[in-house]
């Protein structure tokens, strides 16, 4: 899939800054953004618009090496005070909106936050008190910005900015880890390991200026920040979403020319419902080129799905907070392994498989370990540097894969996500994807419960397609039907509406275990 990629720009040694300064001079009145409001940003408005906030800011103390923290929705100022922190040298802290008082309470204190920025009512809920309440517990001086929806804006010649001095290595970024255990982990990252995220994006997906690309995830997720570094390379439009709703946001992006549907397994599988709910030869998303995500797994027969109903395939990878877009399918990969992998290592990675201190085989699972310059920098505890790096300084990422003989990568669990049933491991992922292929699921997960007997017991937590019924003896069956294996077959079912999952699309298990068999 030959593009012309000839207009973006070389985002080699380059902060983000400086990115945003080129980008502006190269396509000034280039579109950068849209959202469903009607507004749009041209990339030299957005360059300007940085620079006011920055001067708004600065009046207030925030400088190089200030501590902000920040709670928005994917929404244009979002954008600008990623620019404005940016241009001051900022260490910002992205939190995701679900976050609440406990969470809050947390990072900030461990941030030393100085300067809490959040919205008004989001969603329902109002975070000024919130703030204000965290503040006071902590008793920590830190100063609070409501942005419904403006942020501080000055004039930056008025106000004098310092100079921006580059710092492509250091410690720019706080990104938080969703807490799949206790308390969130801090992942520090520089603009160079972002950067580096972003080219092995770049690298699969091939974007180009032409291209209009969904942002339908919080903005404060590492993917998100990670598409505005693609913006300023490749001057990419994106068309911004604050709150995913499923009846219209589809139909509102294929009105709007997207070409780059994210962001995910629960975003794809809602496209291809619209789709097939639309007259025949209607086209929900007529322009579409490609459907990027990642963050959960994808049914191995969703590839060939989306390409029957869209003619686009799914360009899936795997990252975390702390080591973003390690793999990615590549636009030119075959359809096997579109469907059935999570990519190959993008350029400047190493992957390896890991299992009791040895190095795996081709085809061999084990715990997925990774080198490059995408890895964050460690952790704000930096305690917790020890267990997540080996002696040999790959990052244990808790992931276990195969790598094929070809490279190209499969998710097959988590260290965690083991069932250990009567001492026998089972794969979760193993029976999630024989329950993804039957007829009446939508959407699945497969969890251990504490049994007495068993030491844990399978359960199948599963989304019903819509008039579809399932029993616990017809899953059972079908299950024994496909051979899967006596041991694996789930002894419980539950039927749900939906299953919990965090912003990146990761069901969130321990939700699940807490609902139907305590926490674990």
């Amino acid at each position: 899939m030959a593009r012309d990629l000839s207009a973006n720009i070389d985002t080699t040694d380059k902060t983000l800054w400086q990115l945003i300064s080129e980008r502006a001079v190269t396509t000034p009145d280039k579109r950068m953004a849209f959202d469903e409001r009607g507004r749009s940003m041209t990339y030299g408005e957005y360059k300007n618009r940085c620079e006011r906030v920055a001067a708004g800011l600065s009046q207030i103390g925030v400088g190089e090496g200030t501590n902000v923290s920040w709670i928005l929705p994917s929404r244009f100022e979002s954008l600008i005070l990623t620019g404005a922190l940016s241009r001051l040298g900022a260490i910002q802290n992205p939190i995701l909106p679900i976050y609440r008082h406990r969470e809050i309470s947390f990072i900030t204190a461990q941030s030393d936050c100085k300067v809490l920025i959040v919205p008004g009512v989001f969603r329902g809920f109002d975070f000024p008190p919130m703030a204000r309440e965290v503040v006071e517990a902590n008793g920590r001086e830190v100063r609070i910005i409501v942005a419904d929806p403006d942020l501080p804006e000055a004039d930056p010649d008025a106000v004098g900015l310092p100079p921006y001095r580059a710092d492509l290595n250091g410690l720019r970024w706080l990104f938080y880890s969703s807490g799949t255990t206790a308390d969130p982990k801090g992942a520090k990252h520089s603009d160079a390991s972002m950067g580096a995220a972003n080219l092995g994006m770049q690298w699969s997906m091939q974007v180009g200026p032409d291209d209009k690309a969904a942002v339908v995830f919080p903005i404060t997720h590492v993917g998100g920040l990670i598409w505005l570094f693609n913006a300023m390379e490749t001057g990419v439009e994106l068309l911004m979403v604050e709150t995913f709703d499923p009846a219209n946001t589809p139909r509102w992006l294929g009105e709007n020319g997207c070409t780059c549907a994210g962001a995910g397994t629960v975003f794809w599988l809602t496209y291809l419902n619209a789709q097939r709910q639309l007259p025949a030869g209607e086209k929900l998303l007529p322009n579409v080129r490609i459907f990027n995500g990642g963050g959960s797994p994808k049914p191995r027969t969703l590839n060939a799905e989306m390409m029957d109903a869209f003619g686009a395939p799914l360009i899936g990878g795997w990252g975390l907070t702390e080591s973003p877009i390690n793999t990615m399918v590549h636009v030119d990969d075959p359809d096997d392994k579109k469907a059935n992998t999570d990519g190959r290592a993008c350029p400047g990675v190493t992957i390896r498989t890991v299992m009791d201190g040895v190095v795996c085989a081709p085809g061999v699972e084990g715990e997925l370990r990774v080198k490059g310059g995408q890895v964050c920098m460690g952790y704000l505890d930096s305690a917790l540097d020890a267990e997540a790096f080996d002696e040999d300084g790959w990052f244990r990422t808790g992931d276990l894969g195969v790598i094929d003989t070809e490279g190209y990568i499969s998710i097959t669990g988590r260290l965690k996500d083991i069932i250990i049933r009567k001492g026998e491991n089972i794969s979760a992922k193993e029976i999630e994807d024989l329950l993804f292929a039957h007829p009446s699921v939508a959407d699945a997960a497969v969890i251990g419960l504490p049994d007495a007997a068993s030491g844990e017991r399978a359960c199948a937590v599963v989304v019903l397609k819509a008039d579809a019924t399932l029993s616990f003896d017809e899953m059972v069956a079908y299950l024994k039907g496909a051979q899967l294996s006596v041991h694996k077959v789930p002894e419980q079912l539950e039927i749900v509406d939906a299953l919990p999952r965090n912003p990146s699309g990761k069901v969130l298990k321990k939700d699940l275990r807490a609902t139907y068999g305590g926490a674990s």
